[in-house]
């Protein structure tokens, strides 16, 4: 699959944070910041991989977690 820069650099920033499972949620704050993207733009691009079905996205009570689906 191909990806945006964006979201090759949310992807990569999922991995180095080792998001890679439901125990290992991250915020997008978290992941905005690892990925060097501002949060808005983080939390879009995060959508948009949830819809491609790249990232899980869990509600919580402050903010929402996400994961990677597979690791690429």
């Amino acid at each position: 699959m191909d990806y945006t820069e964006d979201e090759s650099k949310i992807i990569e920033a999922l991995k180095a944070l080792s998001a890679t499972s439901m125990d290992k949620l991250r915020s997008v704050e978290d992941i905005s910041k690892k990925a060097v993207v501002p949060k808005n733009v983080a939390a879009n691009v995060l959508l948009n991989l949830a819809n491609k079905k790249v990232v899980k996205r869990v509600a919580r009570d402050k903010a929402a977690g996400y994961c990677l689906l597979q690791v690429l």
